[in-house]
């Protein structure tokens, strides 16, 4: 017999050496179009000068004299009474439109009736009329020459104008769009099924909403309901209107600014708008913070 002849692989085509690029293409990698720098530095530029350096300058000028007398010039009693009464009030103001910014939206989403479109756009309405109209209103509703305020006024000792419950109808007539507008689309992308089958397991409407729908919905709420107290922070229209510029009585720390800048003082005003100024940055982290949980939670 004679010996197989050992089998040889088939020798591999030969390849073409790899292309290289060509110079204006390596010249092109990594280089970002001067179009798209040119719009960046517009964007940041814009921003900062409308922005950061007023911000900057106001923080700087408040802290110039330094932490001790910036801390006296917010706890001075008028200072400190102001911004007592400006929390207290914006607090009260935000757990009321927490409540009613909940039931505004569930109507407005799941319910359909005459007048729905016209509602809806009632909702906005405060963000569009200037908020000096507003205090103006409550002035001629409730003001002690009015029917309305002379009757509370006469009957339960209530005064409304120029005292702290004037100050929370105005903060409620102007950030009422807020927990109504962040929630809104929340209702409108949750599935109803969950929904009716607690209905089809013996829940109640009570039980249904604590269990099923508040869950879903209340990172939209806490958002509507911060970006709401952050606004009436700096509320100034309506409130110098509504409560006058009363000291230790009816005077809001954005009114105490005014005052301050009116007496000479900058020092005391820049104080005043920095203490507010971290006020609103922190809740704005906050609700930055709670947007990204629920996007992450609908990933």
């Amino acid at each position: 017999m004679m010996a197989a002849e050992p089998r040889t692989s088939p020798s591999p085509l030969p390849t073409s050496p790899p292309i290289p690029p060509a110079s204006g293409a390596r010249r092109r990698i990594g280089r970002v179009p001067f179009s798209v720098v040119v719009i960046r530095v517009l964007a940041l530029g814009y921003l900062a000068l409308l922005l950061v350096i007023p911000l900057a300058a106001v923080v700087s000028d408040g802290l110039r004299a330094g932490l001790g007398v910036f801390w006296s010039n917010i706890t001075r009693p008028v200072a400190w009474h102001a911004i007592t009464l400006t929390l207290w009030t914006a607090a009260v103001m935000a757990a009321i439109n927490a409540v009613m910014g909940t039931l505004t939206a569930y109507v407005l989403v799941r319910y359909e009736f005459r007048g729905k479109a016209l509602v809806n756009a009632l909702v906005d309405l405060p963000l569009a009329i200037p908020t000096l109209v507003t205090g103006v209103m409550l002035v001629i509703l409730y003001g002690p020459q009015a029917a309305v305020g002379s009757w509370l006024k006469a009957q339960w000792g209530l005064e409304i104008i120029f005292a702290p419950p004037g100050i929370i109808l105005a903060l409620l007539f102007v950030s009422f769009p807020f927990v109504v507008r962040a929630l809104q689309p929340v209702l409108l992308e949750l599935d109803m099924h969950q929904e009716e089958m607690a209905y089809t397991l013996g829940a109640s409407p009570w039980l249904t909403f604590r269990r099923v729908l508040l869950p879903a919905i209340a990172p939209a709420i806490a958002s509507g309901t911060l970006l709401s107290f952050a606004r009436a922070l700096g509320e100034f229209g309506a409130i110098i209107v509504v409560a006058g510029n009363f000291p230790m009585r009816s005077q809001t720390a954005a009114v105490y600014v005014l005052g301050e800048i009116e007496s000479e003082n900058p020092i005391g005003a820049s104080a005043m708008s920095t203490f507010l100024l971290a006020l609103a940055f922190g809740l704005m982290v906050a609700v930055d913070w709670l947007q990204r949980r629920r996007e992450a939670r609908h990933a």
